[in-house]
C-alpha cells in the first residue's frame, strides 16, 4: 500500500455554512424565544417574563453595549444576586462580542477593585445592594468604567451610583439587534474570578464552546427534560451559574430568581411555582434538611437537587432523600466550567439501605458526558493510581469542560496544564467500579505519625452526630504526631454536648487514631460560595492555648 493513497473522504468534503456552525450557547436563547415565546422565561417576585420578552431584552442589552463603545472581547462586569439582569447578561453581553464577568457580590472593595482593573472592564452593572462597596472600589481604579445601576424595586436601600439604571439604558438598544455567533467557538464568552485563599484571585477564561457542551451536559447528566422550573439558589456569579442559564434556555424552562438564600424563602418557591430543580453547596442543604418541619411541608411533587462544593457528608444527603429530594452529586471546579464530574446512579443501588446508599451517592463519581478524560494519578508521573479505593493521588480533567486558561497569567496556565491534563490539586482515591472520592485539597491532608488521615472522613462522622449543625477538621501542629486533627464545630441551638462527648463519638465511628484531639465550638468562617474557610480554621488551630 503506498503512503501516497489519499482518503476518498479527504477531496471536496470542506466545511462550509450549510455544514458547520461554531457552537454557542447563544442559539440556545434564540431557538427558545422562536419555538415557545409566550412560555415564562424569567419569574421574579410578581414579575414573570416569556422567552420572546427575554429575548428582546438580551438583544437590546447587547445593541447598547454596541452603543456605548464596547467592543469584541471587551470586559462587562456584573456585581448582584440572582436577578433577571444577571439571567440576560449572561446572552446580551456576549451578543454583543463582549466577555461577561459576573462578580462575586461577598467581596470587599479591595478584592472588586482588583478584579475591575485586571479585567479592563468597560462597563460595571451594580445592584444598589452593592452599591457602597462597589463605590469604594470604582474610587481605587485609575479609568472609571461606565456604571450602571439595577434598581430592583424589591429592595429597599443602597444609593443609585450610576450614570443611568439598566431599564434605560437597554432602552437605548434595539429589540432587533442583528447579533452574530462568535467568528470563532474558541472564543472568549466569559471571565470568572476564584476566590483566593493566598493572594489575588486568577481570572479564569471559558469559551463559547465549553459552555455550549457544558450547559448540554448538565442537562443529560440530570436528566432535566423539557421546560424545568428552576430555582437561583446557587449564585450566578459562581461558574457562571454552573452554566445552568445556558442550560434552561436550551430546555425552555423556567429561571425562578431569588434575591436571598433563606430557608422559608426557597420552600414557599418550591411550593409556589412548582420549582423541580435546584442547585446548592452541602451548607445549603444543611439549612434545609433544619428548617422546622411546617416550613417543610406540603411539597406535593418530585424535586432534584444537585449539590457539589466541599464534599457533603453522606448525612446530609440522607437528610435531604428522607425529605423525598432526589440528590445527585456532582464534582468540578471553576476552571471546568463548574460541574464536570457526576455520581452517577446505577438503578441497583436501590436496593441498598438509606444509609448504604447516602455514601455511594457522596462519591465524586466518573466523568460527566462532555468530558473527555477523568484520571487520578500521581502528580508527578502522572501515572494512574491503582482502582482499589485506597491508594490516594490527585484528580485530572481534559477535553472541552476545561477552561481557556487563566487571564494574563501564562505561566500558571502552562503549569495547570502540564503533561496535557488538567491538575486540580484535589486528592482522591480511585474506587474499582470506577468512581473516584475525594479525600482532600492537597493542602487539607492530615498526616499524623505517618499517617494520611482525611478531613473530610472525619466531617462525615461528626455530622452523624446528632447535635451538629456544621463542622470543618483541619491539622493542628503537635510535637509528639506532627499534625492531629482539630474539629471545629457549630452545634444545634439549646445543644449542650462538651468536647469529650464529641471526641469519643468520633473513637465510636472510625479508626480511633483519626479522632479529632481537640474540638472549638463557635461560628465557622465562610467563604463568598458558603465554603468553610479552613485556612482560618488551621492559624486559629495553631494559636496557643489560652490558661
Amino acid at each position: 500500500m503506498s503512503s501516497a493513497h489519499h482518503s476518498p473522504y479527504a477531496l471536496g468534503l470542506d466545511r462550509n455554512e450549510a455544514n458547520f456552525a461554531a457552537l454557542t450557547p447563544l442559539s440556545f436563547i434564540a431557538r427558545s424565544a422562536a419555538v415557545y415565546p409566550g412560555r415564562t422565561a424569567v419569574v421574579h417576585n410578581d414579575l414573570r417574563r416569556s422567552w420572546a420578552e427575554t429575548y428582546a431584552r438580551c438583544r437590546r442589552l447587547a445593541s447598547a453595549l454596541q452603543a456605548n463603545g464596547v467592543g469584541q472581547g471587551e470586559t462587562v462586569s456584573v456585581i448582584a444576586p440572582n436577578l433577571p439582569e444577571v439571567f440576560e447578561a449572561h446572552f446580551g453581553v456576549p451578543m454583543a462580542g463582549a466577555v461577561l464577568n459576573a462578580i462575586n457580590i461577598r467581596l470587599d472593595a479591595e478584592a472588586i477593585a482588583f478584579i475591575l482593573q485586571h479585567a479592563e472592564s468597560k462597563v460595571v452593572i451594580v445592584d444598589r445592594e452593592f452599591s457602597e462597596v462597589v463605590g469604594r472600589a470604582l474610587k481605587m481604579l485609575p479609568h472609571k468604567p461606565l456604571v450602571v445601576d439595577i434598581d430592583d424595586p424589591s429592595y429597599q436601600g443602597g444609593e443609585l451610583i450610576g450614570a443611568l439604571d439598566y431599564e434605560a439604558f437597554i432602552a437605548q438598544g434595539s429589540a432587533d439587534f442583528d447579533w452574530q455567533p462568535p467568528a470563532d467557538e474558541w472564543d472568549a464568552i466569559t471571565l470568572n474570578y476564584t476566590s483566593g485563599t493566598t493572594g489575588n484571585p486568577k481570572g479564569v477564561v471559558y469559551h463559547h464552546r465549553g459552555a455550549y457542551l457544558n450547559a448540554m451536559s448538565n442537562i443529560v447528566s440530570w436528566d432535566m427534560g423539557q421546560h424545568p422550573v428552576y430555582l437561583w439558589t446557587l449564585p450566578m456569579f459562581h461558574c457562571n451559574g454552573w452554566c445552568f442559564p445556558w442550560s434552561i434556555a436550551a430546555a425552555a424552562g423556567v429561571s425562578v430568581c431569588l434575591r436571598h438564600v433563606r430557608d422559608e424563602d426557597i420552600y414557599n418557591l418550591i411550593k409556589s411555582e412548582r420549582v423541580n430543580h435546584f442547585c446548592g453547596a452541602p451548607i445549603v442543604l444543611n439549612m434545609l434538611n433544619n428548617a422546622p418541619d411546617e416550613m417543610k411541608a406540603g411539597i406535593e411533587h418530585q424535586v432534584k437537587v444537585m449539590t457539589a462544593g466541599a464534599a457533603p457528608p453522606a448525612a446530609v444527603i440522607q437528610g435531604m432523600e428522607a425529605m423525598g429530594f432526589s440528590v445527585t452529586h456532582v464534582y468540578g471546579l471553576t476552571e471546568t466550567y463548574g460541574p464536570s464530574v457526576v455520581c452517577a446512579w446505577h438503578e441497583e443501588w436501590d436496593e441498598q439501605p438509606l444509609e448504604q446508599r447516602a455514601r455511594l451517592k457522596a462519591r465524586q463519581g466518573v466523568r460527566a458526558p462532555m468530558l473527555e478524560g477523568l484520571m487520578v494519578a500521581n502528580p508527578k508521573t502522572l501515572e494512574p493510581v491503582p482502582q482499589d479505593g485506597q491508594t490516594m493521588g490527585e484528580i485530572f480533567m481534559r477535553g472541552n469542560l476545561v477552561m481557556k486558561g487563566y487571564l494574563k497569567n501564562p505561566s500558571t496556565t502552562d503549569e495547570s496544564f502540564e503533561g496535557g491534563w488538567f491538575h486540580s490539586g484535589d486528592l482522591a482515591v480511585w474506587h474499582e467500579d470506577g468512581y473516584i472520592e475525594i479525600k482532600d485539597r492537597s493542602k487539607d491532608i492530615i498526616i499524623s505519625g505517618g499517617e494520611n488521615i482525611s478531613s473530610i472522613e472525619v466531617e462525615d462522622v461528626l455530622y452523624r452526630h446528632p447535635e451538629v449543625m456544621e463542622a470543618a477538621v483541619v491539622a493542628k501542629q503537635d510535637d509528639k504526631w506532627g499534625e492531629v486533627p482539630c474539629a471545629f464545630i457549630k452545634l444545634k441551638p439549646g445543644s449542650s454536648v462538651d468536647e469529650q462527648a464529641i471526641i469519643q463519638f468520633c473513637r465510636d465511628n472510625m479508626a480511633r487514631f483519626k479522632a479529632p484531639k481537640h474540638v472549638v465550638f463557635g461560628e465557622l468562617p465562610k467563604t463568598s460560595t458558603g465554603k468553610i474557610q479552613k485556612f482560618v480554621l488551621r492559624s486559629q488551630a495553631d494559636q496557643p492555648d489560652e490558661g
